[in-house]
């Protein structure tokens, strides 16, 4: 098995490289287009990003496997997955909102072993290697000791769909609202939302339907900040889980027993 540290290197120097592009085309025109003919959209960044990540991860490993956002990739035999999201908050980046991150992790016969988040508009850098506990820019991180609902910060994101999931999802918020809690936020960036709620910004996180590249690496960085992520029975998650809960642990239980009284609860 390679050194993690060797991997987690890699990880943050390939997010630098994504994020000297987000930089390069932050303050200029960011023409973008939607995909499928949905509100989902896709900006050059996002494919020259994930293009610099991949390039260089194959440079340092040759024969892992990527699993990216925009393309799809040649898989091996080999343990070691990398899941990527080259910039993930695209709609905040196009609208030039600075609330953005690229997103890189790598798994080792499917468990997250190291991962980076990025967030180039604001130069945080946030990673956690197994065991090795979570940091931004170089501090250690840990999560927020609030323990009750009543002072909690949560987070939250909408699918795509603005059929019956989004319906679904703000009676969620409503419920939430009634706890009571201190207040929900919609910010844009999932990646970025774990990492928040890992140093402590918030103290807790949901969203349904989320890919493997939207949430492995806020995954690690939570867990070894003293967090806490699960689906919404309360259960482990891999990197092919969808249904994301995830808190500082004082107050998973109230935020399940909340989720699981709602529509989505299934």
């Amino acid at each position: 098995m390679i050194k993690i540290e060797k991997i987690l290197h890699c990880a943050r120097e390939a997010g630098q490289k994504a994020g000297a592009i987000h930089k390069k085309y932050a303050t200029g025109k960011r023409a973008f287009s939607t995909k499928s003919g949905s509100y989902d959209i896709l900006t050059q960044t996002d494919l020259e990003a994930e293009k610099v990540i991949v390039d260089y991860i194959l440079s340092e490993f040759p024969g892992h496997n990527i699993l990216a956002e925009e393309n799809k990739y040649v898989q091996s035999d080999s343990p070691y997955l990398w899941i990527i999201d080259p910039l993930d908050g695209t709609s905040n980046y196009a609208h030039g909102l600075p609330h953005y991150s690229v997103s890189i992790a790598c798994a080792y016969e499917k468990q997250i072993i190291a991962g980076v988040v990025f967030d180039s508009a604001k130069n945080e850098e946030f990673y956690a290697s197994m065991g090795q506990g979570a940091f931004l820019n170089g501090h250690k991180i840990s999560v927020s000791e609030n323990s009750t609902l009543k002072t909690s910060l949560l987070i939250t994101g909408f699918f795509y769909s603005r059929g019956q999931e989004m319906l679904d999802t703000l009676e969620n918020i409503r419920l939430f609202m009634e706890a009571p809690i201190h207040g929900i936020r919609r910010l844009g960036s999932a990646a970025l939302d774990l990492a928040y709620v890992a140093a402590g910004r918030a103290e807790g996180y949901w969203e349904y339907r989320l890919n493997p590249w939207d949430f492995s690496a806020g995954k690690i960085i939570l867990e070894e900040s003293g967090g806490k992520i699960t689906n919404q029975q309360g259960k482990g998650i891999n990197i092919e889980a969808s249904y994301i809960v995830g808190s500082n642990n004082l107050i998973h239980k109230d935020m399940l027993g909340i989720l699981n009284r709602g529509p989505l609860s299934m």
